[in-house]
């Protein structure tokens, strides 16, 4: 079971349009990280997002390229400062399951995850960028497997 992390793309800001919405620049970065993505043949069972537009947006994106056998679906919880403990007692262990949300929540999840506190960042996100963690079998913890930034340097 793997589980993604996506942080939606880069927005318009709110007084350009209130909804926040992808720009051009945005849906560029995640059209080209999903393409990444699946030409490493990432399987992704279904894509949650938080229902808001950029990360609606994001999520679709990913989901043209992926193909989750469960589609898309809006989830509570992944907005930008949800709690982490509920999200993360609700993960799925049968399914590679992507979230597609917010900062600071998804820097937050992956240090509850992997370091055992939110408060503890162990990965710095980009716009767009996915964030791979995993658990070995018969093991608790989970650990960053792999990552796919816009930006190397």
């Amino acid at each position: 079971m793997a589980l993604y992390l996506v942080q939606h793309g880069q927005s318009l800001p709110k007084e350009i349009d209130p909804e926040r919405s992808l720009s051009v620049e945005g849906k560029s970065t995640v059209d080209r990280i999903a393409k990444v993505a699946a030409d490493y043949k990432v399987h992704v069972s279904r894509i949650q997002h938080s229902g808001k537009a950029r990360a609606r947006q994001t999520a679709e994106i990913m989901a043209s390229h992926l193909h989750p056998e469960g589609g898309l679906q809006e989830s509570a919880g992944l907005n930008p400062n949800d709690d982490v403990e509920t999200v993360a007692g609700a993960i799925s262990h049968d399914e590679n399951v992507m979230l597609v949300g917010h900062l600071p929540f998804m820097e937050k999840i992956v240090s509850h995850l992997v370091a055992g506190s939110p408060d503890k960042r162990v990965f710095k996100f980009q716009n767009g960028g996915i964030v791979c963690l995993d658990k070995d079998p018969g093991e608790n913890s989970w650990y960053i497997k792999w990552t796919i930034m816009p930006q190397i340097g």
